[in-house]
């Protein structure tokens, strides 16, 4: 009997012990809570603007330069305008007055030969844009391409009324997953830039592995608004989803002076911070305003707040290649991060900009190392609202 009442009051002992334990990391867990809470600014995601895609995004003419081996890249969206054949000598200083009829034509003739030709023509973009778009583009390059952060006032040299950027209208865009995790994987993924007056969204959503059973789901948003000097993000959410498991949601809340990065830590915002979704519409913008940033050999820096940390990113244009796409092959211009700055093991993205598609991307590869890597390369004609 003294052994079984031993065993009783050590059972109890236990049993007090565990209950303290539970009760220990119950409190824990509620301050945690507490803590994310107070943190968790607003804790649903924004309304996604609907917008009904109804035709295709047509191509551009391809860049003049766009085969050319050459230490700079000029870029144009569209071919110089014809020239006409040579006029006849007009007549001795003299001789009476042209007839009025030859007047006319004269005076609408686009170019005489021997003068200079015409700018290339802005971007390609839908009918609605159109209406407020600047007729033409200067497409003169400076000579001089210094390294500027993206999301600065454009230099007063290449921002002039005569190549007043005019944003895409909602564009849908969408890709051929191929890649490695844990084995070849593949997929699909789509990159929506949707606009809405001064407001916009871009998702970017990646599925790997069948669509019925994916490995992974990601889907990234940006909210925000457009303003004179490209995209001011607002919020910035991420959701990620393995198998049957989900990671909570990282979240990013973009304020005046300063940002919330998702582990809770305040940062300043850095100008024309941007996030990892809204960086591949941002660059748009800011290669279709100062083209010189695509020259072979130079780089554009990017702010980007990350869900850990606020850091500059620089992108080296390091060449310009002809990808092999399902509807015919396109140039794009190939930017590159520069690893070396960043830590082991860090998610960076590597990007193909096309001239011919309004600057958007038509490849990406967002690799963690050289054995966790997808690759994404568009399949199909963008969709525009």
């Amino acid at each position: 009997m003294p052994k079984a009442g031993a065993r009783c009051r050590r059972r109890a002992a236990w049993l007090v012990l565990l209950i303290g334990v539970v009760g220990a990391h119950g409190c824990v867990t509620d301050t945690v809570m507490a803590g994310l809470g107070a943190f968790e600014i607003d804790g649903s995601v924004p309304a996604r603007i609907e917008v009904a895609y109804v035709r295709q995004m047509a191509l551009s003419a391809p860049p003049p330069t766009a085969m050319r081996a050459a230490p700079e890249l000029t870029v144009a969206t569209t071919l110089p305008a014809r020239r006409r054949p040579p006029m006849p000598a007009p007549p001795p200083a003299s001789a009476p007055a042209s007839a009025p009829a030859s007047a006319p034509a004269s005076a609408s003739a686009p170019e005489v030969a021997g003068s200079t030709p015409a700018a290339p023509s802005a971007p390609s973009m839908d009918p609605a844009d159109k209406a407020t778009a600047t007729p033409t583009m200067a497409s003169k390059v400076e000579a001089s391409s210094p390294t500027t952060t993206a999301g600065e006032p454009a230099p007063a040299a290449t921002r002039s009324p005569d190549n007043a950027f005019v944003w895409p209208a909602s564009t849908r865009m969408t890709y051929g997953l191929t890649g490695n995790y844990r084995g070849e994987v593949s997929g699909s993924a789509q990159v929506e830039w949707i606009r809405s007056g001064s407001n916009y969204q871009v998702h970017v959503d990646f599925v790997v592995g069948p669509a019925f059973a994916p490995l992974i789901t990601q889907r990234s948003s940006s909210d925000g608004e457009i303003t004179a000097v490209g995209l001011a993000p607002r919020r910035y959410d991420q959701d990620t989803k393995y198998l049957t498991q989900s990671r909570p949601r990282q979240t990013i809340v973009f304020d005046a002076g300063h940002v919330v990065l998702s582990n809770g830590d305040v940062q300043p915002a850095l100008p024309g911070l941007q996030d990892t979704a809204s960086q591949f519409v941002q660059l748009a913008y800011v290669f279709g305003t100062r083209s010189e940033m695509l020259r072979i050999g130079g780089s554009v820096d990017i702010p980007l707040a990350l869900p850990k940390k606020v850091a500059v990113w620089t992108y080296d244009v390091v060449e310009q290649q002809m990808l092999d796409t399902p509807f015919g092959p396109i140039a794009g211009i190939h930017l590159k991060p520069r690893r070396n700055e960043q830590k082991a093991g860090t998610l960076s993205v590597e990007m193909w900009m096309a001239p011919q598609l309004r600057y958007l991307p038509v490849r990406m590869r967002f690799e963690q190392d050289a054995n966790t890597f997808v690759d994404l390369l568009i399949s199909r004609p963008p969709e525009i609202q």
